[in-house]
């Protein structure tokens, strides 16, 4: 199973081994302590084990602020800068995840297929899908969404 960018090492912090952690991920459970998180690859050139496991968090301007078991001062958190944290995907039904719409068929609610989701941006109104490199289809437009195909229902033109 492929693993999701969830967050990245920002920087330490103080001298006891903790770390500014600027999350990418809306799911709470991978804030708690006792929550294990898959280093990227980066990690093994540092000497830095491929999993780490949280002993603490709480709130910070930059992100949040994490202890991790085993990183117990300041040279152990520098090692950690710029490293990225994955996790396996965790289910929610209804919910539309990046790693499932790329490369899925969009749609449209006449049924005519109108190419392939190539990425995501983020956009502050709405996350914008990428179809075929040159269509921007607001998220908020899909209706409905299973495995391999997008179906949205969008404006005349956003397709042309």
């Amino acid at each position: 199973m492929a693993l999701l960018e969830v967050g990245r090492v920002v920087k330490p912090h103080g001298l006891a081994g903790e770390v500014v952690v600027r999350f990418v991920s809306n799911r709470p459970e991978r804030l708690r302590p006792g929550s294990r998180l898959v280093v990227g690859p980066a990690a093994a050139d540092r000497g830095l084990p491929g999993e780490l496991t949280i002993a603490a968090v709480r709130p910070n301007l930059g992100g949040q602020l994490v202890a991790f078991e085993g990183v117990g001062d300041r040279d152990a958190a520098e090692r950690l800068r710029g490293v990225i944290l994955c996790a396996e995907p965790l289910a929610d039904a209804g919910a539309l995840f990046v790693h499932e719409l790329i490369g899925a068929e969009v749609v449209d609610a006449g049924g005519v297929s109108r190419g392939t989701v190539t990425s995501v941006e983020a956009n502050p109104a709405s996350d914008l899908l990428v179809v075929d490199g040159r269509h921007l289809v607001p998220v908020r437009f899909v209706v409905d969404a299973s495995p391999g195909r997008i179906v949205v229902d969008a404006p005349a033109g956003i397709f042309e």
